[in-house]
C-alpha cells in the first residue's frame, strides 16, 4: 500500500495524508451481494442517543462477506478483483467459484486478480487466501479471519494489517498469538484463512480536517471536563478540573485501563496470557 503527503497548500492539506488504495482493481461492487445499510444516529431502538457524537456521514451499502468459509468446499475461487469496502478497514475480494456463484472475503497481502483459493475441507496447500481447520495449518504461520466457535465464522483479526501466528497444537487445541500480545487457545477444529490481511497503511493516514471525520459520521467531540457537572462526571468546578476522580464515559464506566466486564465470558479459560497494557506495563482485562 501507499500513502500519499500533499502540499502544504491549504489548513485542511497541511496535517493530512490520504490512501491511494492501490492493491484496490475493481471500483464497482458486485450488486448481487450489497443490501442496504440504514443509520441510527446513535440511536438504540428507543430512540435515546447511547453513542455520543454520531451522525450524518456519506450513504453506505453493506457488503455482505464470507467469514464462513465453510461451504463450496474443495471447490476452487478465482479472485475477480479487489474492491475498496465502506464498513471496514481492510480491502475485500470479490471471488467467482467453479459453479458461477460469487462470495466477498476479506483480502490477504498477496492476493490479486487471477489468483485460486480454496475452502478446504483437510488438509490443502498453505496459501495465502485458502482457509481450512486449524489441525492441519503448518505451525509458525500467520493467519487472520479466526474462529472461535467452530462454523460460527471468523471472529478475531479481520482489520487492516492484523494476522496472528500459530505456535503450537496440542490436542484438541491450537495456540496463537494474537497482535495484542494476547496469547489464547482455540480449538483445532475452528477454521481460519492462511496469510495477513492487507491494506496495511490504514493506519498511517492523517485525517488532517474535521470535513473527512463528517464524511465518516463522525460529529464534534465535547470533552467531559468541559461540561458541567449535571452533564458528565468530570465537568464543574472551578478552572480545568477533573474532580479527582479516574476518567470514565458520562455513565461513569472507566475509560482507562479499568474492568468494564460484568460477566466472565466461557472462553476466558482459554486465555494462557492477557495481553499487555501499552501505557501501564502490565496485564489488564
Amino acid at each position: 500500500m501507499a500513502v500519499r503527503v500533499y502540499n502544504r497548500t491549504s489548513a485542511g492539506r497541511r496535517n493530512s495524508s490520504v490512501n491511494l488504495y492501490s492493491e484496490v482493481t475493481k471500483s464497482k461492487p458486485e450488486k448481487s451481494l450489497l443490501k442496504t445499510k440504514k443509520k441510527n444516529g446513535g440511536r438504540n431502538h428507543h430512540g435515546k442517543i447511547t453513542v455520543q457524537s454520531r451522525g450524518g456521514g456519506h450513504k453506505q451499502r453493506y457488503r455482505v462477506v464470507d467469514f464462513r468459509r465453510n461451504t463450496k468446499l474443495d471447490m476452487a475461487g478465482k479472485v475477480i478483483g479487489i474492491e475498496y469496502d465502506p464498513n471496514r478497514t481492510c480491502n475485500i475480494a470479490l471471488v467467482e467459484f467453479e459453479d458461477g456463484e460469487k462470495r466477498y472475503i476479506v483480502a490477504p497481502i498477496g492476493l490479486t486478480d487471477g489468483d485460486v483459493i480454496v475452502n478446504a475441507s483437510e488438509r490443502a496447500e498453505p496459501k495465502t487466501g485458502n482457509s481450512m481447520l486449524a489441525k492441519y495449518v503448518p505451525t509458525g504461520l500467520s493467519i487472520h479471519n479466526i474462529e472461535l466457535t467452530p462454523g460460527k465464522g471468523g471472529a478475531i483479526c479481520r482489520s487492516a494489517g492484523s494476522y496472528a501466528r500459530l505456535t503450537n497444537r496440542e490436542g484438541e487445541w491450537a495456540t496463537i498469538v494474537l497482535p495484542s500480545g494476547e496469547i489464547r487457545q482455540i480449538s483445532v477444529n475452528c477454521r481460519v484463512t492462511i496469510g495477513q490481511i492487507g491494506n496495511t497503511d490504514h493506519m498511517n493516514v492523517r485525517i488532517g480536517k474535521a470535513g473527512r471525520n463528517r464524511h465518516k459520521g463522525k460529529r464534534p467531540h465535547t470533552r467531559g471536563v468541559a461540561k458541567n457537572h449535571c452533564d458528565h462526571p468530570l465537568g464543574g468546578g472551578d478552572g480545568k478540573s477533573k474532580g479527582g476522580r479516574a476518567p470514565a464515559s458520562k455513565t461513569g464506566v472507566l475509560a482507562k485501563g479499568g474492568k468494564t466486564r460484568k460477566k466472565v465470558k466461557p472462553s476466558n479459560k482459554r486465555i494462557l496470557r492477557r495481553r499487555v497494557s501499552k501505557r501501564y506495563g502490565q496485564l489488564t482485562l
